[in-house]
């Protein structure tokens, strides 16, 4: 198969979907890899390391579609990408189709096959190709919410951790998943007084064995959430309904509720945000005030730590793309379980009920598209 590479085009995104490593174990099974010139240096790869992995370099991103069967991105293609993907063109990259309708009528349009990274799942319903960036993410929450907790960011002006004598400050995690877990890993680690809620009571008797003393565990619900709003100094959102818009646990109307100074994170942002008030931001331009509350709503938060992100990401997309390459997408996901739940549009037609859901679309059943 041929695979193309581009190089990203999201503002500040500096991840690349594929490592020369991986370009290497692609090459090695007698498939050819283009990769549009400059594609790795935000991650810290150049373009030599990719021509000594196999890969042949393209000088543009239109080449770079142009000459490919499979694209390999990070990010969802963005308006400039839309007129450069074929019909038929299998995409695999994150897309979540659920928080954009443009994008998702762009691509019935284009009639491309869109499998996206962050609907493959396990028979356990893990999400394989969204864990390594939830665990960016969720550690990135505490690092940034730590940082726009600092006066001069608008903040409250209260440290993390505190220090002997002075209260650390209080951290709220909507979401006991991955991201929330990690989360909650990093705030308790800096010695922040750290509560994590979920509406599973099972998992939160899980978090209550593994997490450290610092770290106390509630169910969540409306009451539970505007109570303690009231007094925490960093609110974290971090759920996730798979390839569907995230619930709003937090609304507009609770800002007035909190402190003047409190910091939201909505790790959520890229399935449509857990907090009401959020929309997507950029690395740029990362933060906005509402009522004296600090929103951090930057879409691609891992994209800040490039070189980390992109190889975790391709440690986990490899042996899925090697599936696609060698089987082709129809094959692949007739056998593969979990790569059939990563397909979301074929050839102009949903096949993801979130995505159909979202908009209103026509859901069509996938399995009439891999006979």
């Amino acid at each position: 198969m041929i695979i193309g590479v581009p190089k990203e085009i999201k503002n500040n995104e500096n991840r690349v979907g594929l490592t020369p490593a991986n370009v290497k174990e692609y090459v090695k099974r007698g498939h050819t890899v283009y990769v549009q010139s400059t594609a790795g240096e935000g991650s810290g790869f150049t373009d030599n390391e990719y021509i000594e992995a196999g890969a042949q370099i393209l000088p543009t991103i239109e080449a770079t579609y142009e000459a490919a069967e499979m694209i390999v991105k990070v990010k969802e293609p963005i308006e400039p990408e839309y007129n450069l993907i074929k019909e038929n063109q299998l995409l695999f990259t994150y897309f979540h189709f659920a928080s954009y309708e443009p994008l998702t009528k762009a691509m019935i349009e284009r009639k491309a096959i869109c499998l996206a990274y962050e609907t493959v799942e396990k028979a356990d319903r893990s999400l394989p190709l969204l864990v390594p960036m939830s665990e960016v993410a969720g550690r990135m929450s505490i690092q940034e919410g730590a940082k726009y907790l600092e006066k001069p960011m608008k903040g409250r002006g209260i440290l993390l951790g505190g220090v002997p004598g002075v209260q650390p400050a209080k951290v709220l995690i909507l979401g006991g998943g991955v991201v929330g877990t990690q989360a909650a890993k990093m705030a308790a680690g800096l010695g922040a007084d750290v509560t994590i809620m979920d509406i599973s009571l099972q998992r939160l008797r899980y978090l209550d064995d593994v997490m450290p003393a610092n770290v106390n565990t509630m169910m969540s619900n409306e009451y539970n959430i505007r109570k303690l709003i009231q007094t925490h100094d960093l609110i974290v959102g971090a759920v996730l309904i798979p390839g569907a818009k995230a619930p709003h646990l937090v609304t507009r109307d609770m800002l007035k509720d909190m402190r003047p100074g409190t910091v939201l994170v909505d790790v959520a942002v890229d399935q449509g945000g857990c907090i009401e008030t959020c929309k997507p931001t950029t690395h740029q331009d990362p933060i906005y005030i509402i009522d004296d509350v600090v929103h951090y709503c930057v879409a691609n938060m891992p994209g800040a730590v490039p070189y980390t992100s992109t190889i975790a990401l391709n440690n986990a997309t490899l042996p899925y793309g090697l599936q696609l390459a060698e089987k082709g997408w129809k094959k692949a996901c007739q056998e593969n379980e979990e790569l059939k739940k990563g397909l979301n549009i074929i050839g102009g037609d949903v096949v993801y009920k979130g995505v159909s859901e979202a908009f209103d679309l026509p859901y069509h059943n996938v399995e009439n598209y891999l006979n």
